[in-house]
């Protein structure tokens, strides 16, 4: 008795099991879902470096060219791309798909920490690296405004609290923010005032970075080293407001002190006036999460 022999005694009940199969894989097909991008979750690892100031140029040069350098030779990198903007470097890393993308961030920590001594000094942090989909769009974005706080102010409380607590949700994989950025002083010279005063504009940097600088002050003892008291010296570092630098000294003229107001106009701001965000006609510092 060969396969076919029940179908051959049973023509019409053949005949019905053909016709339920035809159309059951019509109705399959018509459903099926197709996709030109198939959801294929690719070992990408995005590696940012921000220095607020820097024009792309430079960024190019002396942030991104060391950082390609040392991760180029992570085994298992079959693309690399980087772009650089103003004050911010991005690097994208594609791996092999038979790569663990843990090991892979080990070992993009590893080349970060190497190519630490080949970045400028004044990189304030050192790069971050960040495990994500490139082909995934934020899920979620987020607009936050206030009628009692600056979107400098916003911005601050978003990146050092909000996008820490994010990015520990299991399935968050990066959370950029937009529409603003840190705050900061910024101080406007007068080219007229500097040039009657005779001070230039290295006079003033120096001024402000040695006031920035967090130095050992000293200490005063005070009836010996071994049985009087030791007083340590502390003078109050200058904050994050325009006020606490208006009065900085830059410079002596004819025995008077030169004071940073009378050279410059020194006023509240942040580190990029050229980015903003809006929401309904406010402004807003958007955040976005990206599986």
């Amino acid at each position: 008795m060969n396969l076919s022999h029940p179908f051959v005694q049973r023509p019409v009940a053949t005949v019905l099991l053909t016709i339920g199969l035809a159309l059951a894989g019509i109705a399959a097909f018509l459903t099926l879902p197709v996709s030109r991008l198939p959801a294929v979750d690719f070992p990408v690892i995005f590696v940012s470096a921000n220095m607020p100031g820097a024009s792309p140029a430079d960024m190019a040069r002396t942030v991104a060219t060391p950082l390609e350098r040392t991760l180029g030779t992570i085994a298992g990198v079959n693309e690399m791309t980087s772009s650089s903007s103003t004050g911010s470097t991005r690097v994208v890393l594609q791996f092999d798909l038979d790569r663990n993308i843990d090991s892979a961030a080990r070992d993009v920590q590893a080349a970060i920490n190497a190519a630490r001594i080949d970045l400028p000094a004044n990189l304030r942090t050192n790069p971050t690296y960040r495990k994500a989909n490139p082909a995934a769009q934020p899920f979620m974005i987020l607009a936050l405004t206030s009628r009692t706080r600056t979107p400098g102010q916003i911005f601050d409380a978003v990146n050092n609290i909000m996008s820490q607590r994010l990015l520990q949700v299991p399935g968050v994989g990066d959370v950029t923010l937009g529409g603003g950025s840190q705050p900061a002083v910024r101080v406007e010279l007068n080219p007229f005032a500097l040039h009657e005063l005779g001070i230039s504009s290295d006079d003033v940097r120096a001024a402000l970075q040695a006031s920035n600088a967090n130095r050992p002050k000293g200490v005063i003892e005070l009836g010996g080293a071994e049985q009087g008291r030791a007083l340590q010296v502390l003078t109050p570092a200058p904050g994050l407001r325009a006020a606490d630098y208006r009065d900085l000294i830059v410079g002596l003229r004819g025995g008077a002190e030169v004071r940073l107001s009378q050279v410059a106009q020194v006023i509240d701001s942040v580190q990029d006036t050229r980015t903003r965000g809006s929401f309904n006609g406010q402004p807003a510092i958007v955040v976005n999460i990206t599986q």
